[in-house]
């Protein structure tokens, strides 16, 4: 069965994901008390409800205990945070995501039940600080405390090597997984264009051209060292 989705807290963070969600063609129950934020998604969602989310019996009779997951996405008001989260969890939603402000907040709404929890601002700062530090980054992506993935335009000295001469794993212990190449084509009308291509889970006798980006799973240290060939 396709996934259900909830967003209870309608901010500039929860509109945002419910409206992503149901541009991707998931089913999305939207919620907050603020009947002017529900009038201004009413248009593009179909399941925009006003409601208190505080209260057990208007979460049950909204729907709220069909959905899969939920996202609980309010503001600074770490209290409602925590009583929807338990509520959530009481009425029966498998999954329920927290937006927290703090280390404080995460560890009160894990207590009580939080399945996950995310930091949108500390999260964003993160890929922005990357993204300023090191310029041939296009994608940072936090698989765990330790290991990234990332995908950087090839180094100079990788240009024209093949993966089996390069040696990275051994080299700098990290593991290319992916070659996006730009390959000269004739498009449709007749005109000269530039496709991507990607390579999933390139071969030893691969080579690395000019302009190819890399996606690569490492450590953040074994990565760095790397970007610095």
């Amino acid at each position: 069965m396709p996934k259900i989705f909830a967003v209870v807290g309608l901010g500039t963070f929860g509109s945002a994901v419910a409206l992503e969600l149901a541009k991707r063609g998931y089913e999305v129950f939207a919620c907050d008390r603020d009947s002017d934020k529900i009038e201004e998604l009413g248009s593009e969602l179909a399941n925009a409800v006003e409601l208190d989310a505080t209260d057990e019996k208007s979460l049950r009779d909204a729907g709220l205990d069909e959905v899969d997951t939920a996202l609980v996405s309010f503001g600074d008001s770490i209290a409602d945070s925590l009583l929807v989260t338990m509520l959530l969890k009481e009425i029966g939603v498998r999954e329920v995501v927290v937006k927290v402000s703090d280390e404080r907040h995460a560890r009160l709404v894990k207590r009580i039940g939080a399945d996950r929890v995310i930091y949108p601002e500390r999260d964003m700062a993160v890929r922005l600080v990357e993204n300023l530090l090191s310029p041939r980054i296009f994608e940072f992506i936090e698989l765990s405390d330790e290991y990234n993935l990332v995908e950087i335009a090839a180094p100079k000295k990788m240009i024209g090597k093949k993966l089996a001469g390069l040696n990275l794993r051994k080299r700098f212990d990290v593991n290319v997984i992916a070659i996006k190449s730009k390959i000269p084509v004739v498009n449709k009308k007749g005109v000269p264009d530039i496709e991507e291509k990607i390579n999933i889970a390139p071969g030893a006798e691969d080579e690395i051209r000019e302009g190819d980006n890399l996606i690569i799973l490492g450590k953040e240290k074994d990565i760095t060292k790397l970007k610095k060939m």
